[in-house]
């Protein structure tokens, strides 16, 4: 057994999680044995087996929903503010298990030690928030033009929430959901990525914990192993009144209308093509530090990585000799060195779509500046060298998510054009613009600049805080998550009006008598 797996193993042993190579066990769908069927996962490490596990049928879906019905109905009914005790232990059990957990992702989805460490981080800060949502989940009250009436709204919780993860963020979207819909009065059932089931075992039996330690229903959260039947299944079931998808411009397409043909709710995390401006005035320094973490991070497998870089004329080729020379410099490797900044792509396509990305670009005219090969030296796993490609426009390919560490430099002469260029692609998830230019920057976040969900002003557009509500528009889905007042998805309005006089008069001066 590799040292990846052995590591893993003990992880999942010590959070209860079960056995990763029991594909008959309750850490697969515990269903018998369907050897043909068995996911296995592997580490994009060394690309070595981690784990072997049994895919639920979509009738075993079905039961896994109807039990997670029947403990909304009982958890419905507990007060708010006792559901938050069940957040606030999840969050507990996570501080004491960051370590472990963070080790997980790594080991799961290929992240370097700090980012694998920052996505426990960031679904503790999530626990925290919706631990004080707990007591703030409110409504209105409303005049009414009706004497001796009383009108306001109430929000009530929705049902079973089905939640869709992507590999690359493994464990935080499910936070993002789980921990407000829980607070709601929600059950979850959580169909994460096949590539990335362990992290999703490990974070079940952490909410497993802390449901017995407060008396909530056993099946307030549940797990579902497959592939896309499975998801499938989940997103066509009418018992479930809300779909989180997180995920590509493709599935959202699938997704949406499938859950729409039934009424049901749709909130979508897709696609990003993510910019950011160089004014003339930026402090480039700044900006090389912002740009090169939003690019390269997670190996540019984030829906948030900044793709796109439109740079002034006068201060593209300063810019462009700064990046190269800090990109020239990253360290390549196993994510588990504390000293790596990039580690791998999370399989073999993923590396093939990169490459087959520099070879487009560079078939449009596109200059490579560094990077946008195969890393040596490196064994095992799918490493590649971020690329840094200058453009003579924006291709379509540029206009494409390739979701690998590849940077396209464009060129501007003034705000107007450059944010017609940051504004012509399908997606519009996360922006920035650099620039000491307070006219510039409050351009760029009003009506008429960037036309994403989340604009920023000298930060890259990488690395949202929970907060703030998180999403975007046009082929990024139009969905929100995490902060604000993102918990509105997970609940149903009701609008009350009280009668407490002897008359009853109608709205609107009708008269019926």
């Amino acid at each position: 057994m590799t040292d990846t797996a052995t590591r893993a193993r003990e992880i999942l042993e010590r959070l209860g999680a079960g056995d990763p190579f029991d594909p008959d066990g309750e850490a697969g769908g515990g269903a018998g044995p369907r050897a043909a069927d068995v996911i296995v996962s592997r580490s994009p490490i060394d690309g070595q087996e981690i784990g072997r596990l049994t895919p639920h049928t979509p009738a075993e879906v079905a039961d896994v929903i109807g039990r997670a019905q029947g403990a909304f109905e009982q958890w419905r009914t507990v007060p708010a503010p006792v559901r938050g005790a069940l957040v606030r232990e999840l969050g507990e059990l996570l501080r004491e298990h960051k370590e472990d957990l963070g080790a997980l992702v790594s080991i799961e989805a290929g992240k370097i030690v700090s980012e694998g460490l920052g996505e426990v981080q960031e679904m503790i800060d999530i626990c925290d928030l919706a631990v004080g949502l707990s007591r703030q989940l409110h409504g209105l009250t409303i005049a009414t033009e009706r004497p001796g009436h009383r009108m306001m709204e109430q929000w009530h919780p929705l049902g079973v929430v089905g939640v869709i993860s992507a590999f690359n963020f493994p464990v935080a979207v499910w936070s993002w959901n789980s921990a407000l819909a829980f607070v709601c009065g929600d059950a979850v059932v959580w169909k994460p990525s096949e590539k990335t089931v362990l992290t999703a075992l490990a974070c079940q039996a952490l909410l497993t914990e802390a449901a017995r330690r407060v008396g909530a229903p056993e099946q307030i959260s549940s797990v579902l192993i497959g592939e896309r039947e499975v998801g499938e299944a989940l997103v066509d079931d009418p018992r479930v009144p809300l779909v989180s998808a997180t995920g590509s411009t493709r599935m959202g397409k699938q997704v949406a209308p499938r859950v729409a043909a039934r009424l049901g709710r749709s909130l979508l995390e897709l696609g990003g093509n993510n910019a950011a401006i160089v004014a003339p005035s930026a402090d480039l320094d700044l900006a090389v530090r912002g740009i090169v973490f939003s690019a390269v991070g997670t190996a540019g497998q984030r829906c948030t990585s900044l793709r796109r870089v439109i740079a002034h004329e006068s201060v593209r080729d300063e810019l462009v000799e700064k990046l190269k020379a800090a990109y020239e410099t990253l360290p390549i490797g196993s994510p588990l060195e504390p000293s790596t900044l990039v580690g791998p792509l999370i399989d073999e396509s993923a590396t093939s779509a990169f490459l087959a990305a520099i070879e487009q670009a560079q078939a449009d005219g596109g200059t490579l500046v560094t990077g946008g090969e195969k890393a040596d030296g490196v064994a095992g796993g799918q490493y590649v060298r971020p690329a840094i490609v200058d453009m003579p426009k924006q291709t379509d390919i540029v206009k494409a998510e390739t979701f690998a560490p590849i940077l396209y430099v464009l060129t501007y002469r003034d705000l107007d054009e450059a944010i017609a260029l940051h504004n012509d692609v399908s997606q519009g998830l996360s922006s920035s613009i650099f620039t000491l230019d307070v006219r510039e920057a409050e351009t760029f976040v009003s009506a008429i600049g960037s036309d994403c969900g989340i604009a920023n002003v000298n930060i890259g557009p990488s690395g949202a805080e929970i907060g703030g509500a998180f999403g975007g528009e046009k082929d990024t889905g139009g969905g929100r998550e995490s902060g604000s007042d993102a918990w509105r998805s997970y609940m149903r309005r009701a609008t009350n009006t009280v009668n407490y006089s002897t008359e009853l008069p109608l709205a609107q001066g009708v008269e019926f008598v």
